[in-house]
C-alpha cells in the first residue's frame, strides 16, 4: 500500500509516496530508497516504481514470511535475496500474458535490491565488503540477463494519423457543436491543454505545472518584434507539499528543464483563456478544475477518454490500424507533434544529426536518448505531414476558435 506524505510542516525532501505494509508500517528498505531518490523521479515515476517494488515485497512475504525483504536486506542475506528474487522472476515470466510493463517490474525490483545492497555494503568491513562486492556482482551479470517478454518486438508507433488528428480539431474547437463539454469554461482549458502538447509537445505533467504567467515575452532585435516563450520547470509560486491533487506532476529530469519558443497564435489562445475563461483561482497554475482548484493529472485523462468517445468511425478505424488502439491519450499528442516537428525540421535543409539534436532540446530529451530517432520512420508519412501543412502554428481552425469580439 503507498500513502502520500505532504504537510507544510515536512520538509519537501520528505515528502513525496510511502510503501507501507498490511499493518501500516512503512517498508524500511523501500523508505530508505525513496527519500535517496526522490528527487531524481518525477513523482508518476516514483510512484511507478514503488508499485512494482511493493509487488517485489508482498512476493517475499508470502514466500519467505512478513518482513523478510527487508531482513534480507538488512543482514546482507544474499542466499535468501537469490531465493526471493528468483521465484519472483519465475512468478512473473510464468503468467499468461507477459507484456512490457512485466519486464519494466522486474528491472525495477532489481535495481532496487541492488542499490539497497551496495549502499548497507559501503558501511561495512572491508571483508564483508569484498565478499558482498562479489557476490553482488556475480548477482547482477546473472540477473541482468533475464528477460521477461521478447525484446525484438516491433515497436508500435504511437504518432496519431491525420484524421484523428483532425477529428480533434472539429471536436475540441470550443465553438464546436461536437464538443462533448456543456461549459465553456471546461472547453477552453481542454482546448489549451490540447494546443499546448500537440502543438508544444509537453508532457502532461509539465502542462499540469504551468503558472498563469507561463508565456513570456521580450523585443527582439534581430527578429523586429516581439518574441515569446515557455519556460518548463517547477512552478516557482507553489509549495509541491500542499499540492492537493493526489499524483503531483512535476518535473521528469533535469533534462526536462528548458525554454522553448511558442507562436503568436498559441500566445494568443492562451491569453484569451486566462482573461475570459480561466476564472480566479486561489492558486497560481494555469489549468484549473471545475471547483477551482488546479487540475489534476486524472481529471485530463479521463477528458481524453470522453473526447475520444466522440471521434468518427472513419478516424478510429485508421486510427486503430496504426496504432492498435481506439482511443487518444494526452501522450499521445506529445508522440505527434515529435513526428511532425522533425519533418519540419528536415524539409528546412537540416541534416537528421542537427534536427535530433534540437529535437532533444525542444523536448527536453537528454543528449544520450535515442527518443528523437524513434520518430524517423514516421517522419515521412505524408498523411501526417498535411494535416498541419506548411504552417503547423498558424492553422485556420486555431484561429477560428478564438472567442470572436476577444
Amino acid at each position: 500500500m503507498i500513502i502520500q506524505i505532504a504537510s507544510p510542516v515536512i520538509p519537501p525532501s520528505l515528502s513525496g509516496p510511502v510503501l507501507l505494509d498490511n499493518y501500516g508500517v512503512p517498508r524500511y528498505w523501500a523508505a530508505v530508497w525513496s527519500t535517496a531518490v526522490a528527487g531524481a523521479f518525477a513523482h508518476s515515476t516514483h510512484l511507478k516504481k514503488l508499485r512494482y517494488i511493493d509487488n517485489l515485497y508482498r512476493h517475499g512475504d508470502e514466500l519467505q514470511g512478513y518482513g523478510a525483504l527487508d531482513d534480507a536486506l538488512g543482514t546482507l542475506s544474499d542466499r535468501t535475496l537469490a531465493e526471493i528474487l528468483e521465484s519472483w522472476f519465475i512468478s512473473i515470466r510464468n503468467q499468461p500474458d507477459t507484456s512490457e510493463a512485466d519486464e519494466t517490474r522486474w528491472q525495477v525490483g532489481l535495481g532496487f535490491v541492488i542499490s539497497v545492497v551496495s549502499w548497507i555494503a559501503k558501511s561495512g568491513t572491508d571483508k564483508k565488503l569484498r565478499h558482498i562486492e562479489s557476490r553482488l556482482h556475480q548477482l547482477s551479470v546473472l540477473y541482468s540477463q533475464f528477460r521477461v517478454g521478447k525484446r525484438n518486438a516491433p515497436e508500435t508507433l504511437r504518432s496519431l494519423p491525420a484524421s484523428t488528428v483532425e477529428a480533434l480539431y472539429q471536436i475540441l474547437d470550443p465553438e464546436s457543436e461536437q464538443n462533448p463539454f456543456p461549459r465553456i469554461q471546461t472547453r477552453w482549458r481542454i482546448y489549451v491543454a490540447f494546443i499546448l502538447m500537440l502543438h508544444q509537445g509537453l508532457r502532461r505533467g509539465e502542462v499540469l505545472l504551468l503558472p498563469v504567467d507561463a508565456i513570456k515575452s521580450a523585443f527582439d532585435k534581430k527578429l523586429g518584434r516581439d518574441r515569446s516563450w515557455i519556460n518548463i520547470r517547477e512552478n516557482s509560486y507553489e509549495n509541491s507539499a500542499t499540492d492537493p491533487r493526489y499524483s503531483k506532476p512535476s518535473i521528469k529530469t533535469t533534462d526536462s528543464i528548458r525554454q522553448i519558443p511558442v507562436s503568436e497564435t498559441t500566445t494568443r489562445i492562451i491569453e484569451s483563456f486566462i482573461q475570459n475563461y480561466r476564472g480566479r483561482p486561489q492558486h497560481s497554475y494555469l489549468l484549473n478544475s471545475k471547483s477551482s482548484k488546479p487540475l489534476s493529472t486524472e481529471a485530463l485523462t479521463k477528458a481524453f477518454a470522453i473526447i475520444s468517445r466522440q471521434l468518427p468511425r472513419n478516424a478510429i478505424k485508421e486510427l486503430e490500424e496504426r496504432t492498435g488502439k481506439v482511443t487518444a491519450t494526452p501522450h499521445d499528442l506529445r508522440h505527434t507533434c515529435a513526428v511532425v516537428r522533425l519533418h519540419q525540421l528536415l524539409l528546412q535543409g537540416d541534416s537528421m544529426d542537427e534536427a535530433l539534436q534540437k529535437m532533444r532540446t525542444f523536448f527536453g530529451w537528454s543528449r544520450q536518448s535515442t527518443m528523437p530517432s524513434r520518430y524517423a520512420r514516421a517522419v515521412f508519412e505524408d498523411r501526417l505531414a498535411n494535416v498541419w501543412n506548411d504552417a503547423f502554428d498558424d492553422r485556420v481552425a486555431v484561429l477560428r476558435a478564438l472567442p470572436k469580439g476577444h
